[in-house]
């Protein structure tokens, strides 16, 4: 699945950062039993590129794995070689959007302003990650959102809780990158699923 087709089952990305290898598959299980559908390692936790691999081999095609924090475009070619399959960066950068393509992987780069957006979708960006969204706002995103081409995967990343997506999906979020709010290092299987069911009962609430 692309990540269009994962957001529209689920909006949430679990970003895993400090998950190790050891743990990665019993938490994966978790989050793809809540429905998430996207898993992000960061690559600065301990063997990202294991841990990638891990759940690129046990998930297989149904769920899209990748990492964050990649930083240089030859990251991007080792977490292709791992299994991955999206790469998300924090910052804006053209070049990892394009080495990405390269490896026929989707990319999601960070940006906070219009002339990042426009260059990163220009290099071939899948979607577009709002970092840090706590210094931003949902009137921000409505904002950015109006002069974007129509269809612009804009995903709110940093501070997003359970009881505070709800203004940013009535302003267009595509969907959200979710770190401590459901994953901190450390945590069990069962707690990441509790955390994970508060997320998706907001969800599936009627407006």
């Amino acid at each position: 699945m692309d990540l269009k087709s994962c957001l529209a089952a689920s909006p949430l990305i679990a970003i895993l950062r400090g998950v190790t290898p050891d743990e990665v598959g019993a938490i994966g299980d978790v989050l793809v039993a809540a429905g998430v559908g996207v898993i992000e390692v960061p690559l600065n936790s301990p063997d990202p590129l294991e841990s990638i691999g891990r759940l690129a081999r046990r998930f297989g095609a149904s769920t899209l794995i990748g990492a964050g924090t990649v930083m240089t475009p030859a990251d991007v070619a080792a977490v292709a070689d791992a299994g991955g399959r999206i790469i998300i960066t924090p910052h804006a950068d053209p070049a990892i959007v394009a080495a990405a393509k390269a490896h026929n992987l989707q990319a999601a780069p960070g940006f906070f302003t219009p002339a990042e957006a426009f260059a990163l979708l220009a290099a071939g960006a899948d979607a577009l990650k709002l970092f840090p969204a706590e210094a931003g706002s949902p009137a921000m995103l409505r904002a950015i959102r109006a002069v974007l081409p129509a269809g612009t995967l804009v995903l709110p990343v940093g501070g997003i809780a359970p009881d505070n997506m709800a203004p940013w999906l009535a302003a267009g979020a595509a969907g959200f990158g979710i770190g401590g709010s459901l994953y901190q290092r450390g945590d069990t299987p069962a707690q990441v699923a509790a955390k994970a069911a508060r997320f998706t009962a907001v969800l599936a609430a009627p407006n």
